[in-house]
């Protein structure tokens, strides 16, 4: 017999996504006794409820951690904080019909996640030495004074690669074509670093281990086809992100990635009573933290438009 049809209801402010920026939403929004209700999906993006953060292992950069903290454990603390002031949250599952709810206001936190190879041994071996954020895991112990390599050749990767060289023994670059897409300035500050090698018509093909650890890549030149081995102990993808809006196409303004357009200064879009927090709007930090400040951000955004437009329900 078929499930009976959850009823459609109607909140005054609803929060889609479950990462730092939602649940940092949601305590500011339960806490000014605004009833928030949190929709977070059950593997939506490629994540269990929590985001990007669930994939990850050691957190040493968020303040209040000063021995670290495992990615999921924080987010399980950040959804403890949401319930305890009386945030509502419904796990969802894709391809579920669910009936359509109602609000007065929404806020938007769906996230975004990091572009892979799917390289053989790559779910082996991710975060067991292969990463796609050189700022949150760079500086762990299995990194420090160790070779490591970086894919791609626009800003982002020659940021992650320098940004290595703090900790690394040497970094090797990886780029596709025979010439870095990275502005002037940046590629010149890459080529000319001591602890940099750039490997050009350069990519990956596979990873290997120990079954623990990454220890090497196989590489492949793209122009002559020719295979050959590099020891390294860590890879980072620095080959974009793809932002989690194909659901708002044609009803927000999206830039030319598909991240959500905000109102500088703020977290509004184009639409009234609409904010958008975290990675699904920020394509340059991508930061727990940062995330987390935004979510509070729209938060407050959410909750002066309220009482502006809905000052009997305040």
């Amino acid at each position: 017999m078929p499930p009976v049809p959850k009823t459609p209801t109607h909140s005054k402010v609803i929060i889609i996504g479950s990462g730092p920026a939602g649940h940092t939403a949601a305590v500011y929004l339960a806490r000014a006794n605004l009833n928030p209700v949190m929709f977070e999906g059950m593997m939506a993006n490629g994540f269990a409820p929590g985001g990007q953060l669930t994939t990850t292992t050691d957190v040493e950069n968020y303040p209040g951690f000063p021995e670290g903290i495992m990615g999921g454990e924080m987010m399980d603390k950040f959804r403890e904080q949401s319930v305890r002031f009386g945030t509502e949250i419904h796990t969802g599952e894709e391809d579920n019909e669910e009936p359509t709810d109602t609000a007065n206001s929404v806020i938007i936190a769906t996230g975004a996640s990091a572009k892979r190879m799917n390289l053989p041994g790559e779910d082996t071996y991710w975060q067991a030495g292969i990463s796609a954020c050189a700022v949150c895991d760079g500086a762990v112990p299995i990194f420090r004074n160790k070779p490591l390599a970086v894919v791609g050749g626009g800003d982002s990767a020659a940021e992650e690669a320098i940004y290595l060289t703090k900790y690394a023994s040497h970094v090797y670059v990886l780029v596709r074509r025979d010439k870095l897409r990275a502005s002037k300035v940046m590629a010149g500050r890459l080529s000319k670093h001591p602890k940099v090698t750039i490997l050009y018509n350069t990519v990956p093909i596979e990873c290997k281990g120990n079954g623990k650890l990454l220890e090497s890549l196989e590489l492949q030149d793209t122009v002559s086809k020719e295979t050959r081995p590099l020891n390294v102990n860590g890879l980072f993808y620095a080959i974009g992100h793809v932002p989690a809006t194909s659901l708002f196409k044609g009803q927000l303004n999206l830039d030319e990635d598909g991240y959500i357009k905000t109102i500088p200064g703020s977290t509004e879009t184009n639409l009234p009573g609409v904010f958008a927090a975290g990675d699904v709007q920020d394509k340059k930090y991508r930061q727990a933290v940062t995330s987390a400040g935004t979510g509070c951000m729209a938060a407050l955004d959410s909750e002066r438009w309220l009482e502006e437009h809905f000052p009997e329900q305040h």
